[in-house]
């Protein structure tokens, strides 16, 4: 094997890490949302927390997330505004992160 076809290898390895690291991260997320949001609702966190979990694999991105969370908190007549969400969202993955990366 080449140093060129080496350095592909290594490169296509740390990229699937990369993703697989990511993708855990995101899940994390959605459980702590879900954990989070089910406190406004009055629902099980457990239960709820898979409920967000399960509405991240409908598109790529996380609006499809943000829609469940809006549409759920809006039914419970939360107050809670759009940035607020995409707040608790932001801070949620990087507290994931840090414990997925370990940064």
């Amino acid at each position: 094997m080449s140093g060129f076809d080496e350095r592909e290898a290594a490169s296509e390895t740390k990229f699937v890490l990369d993703a697989a690291k990511e993708f855990k991260a995101e899940a994390k997320r959605n459980k702590a949302l879900g954990i989070w949001a089910a406190e406004f609702l009055g629902k099980d966190p457990a239960k709820y927390a898979l409920e967000v979990i399960m509405a991240d694999m409908e598109e790529a991105g996380d609006d499809d997330v943000f829609r469940k969370l809006k549409k759920d908190l809006n039914a419970a007549n939360s107050d809670l505004s759009d940035q607020a969400i995409r707040d608790k969202m932001a801070e949620c993955l990087a507290a994931a992160r840090e414990e997925v990366y370990g940064t």
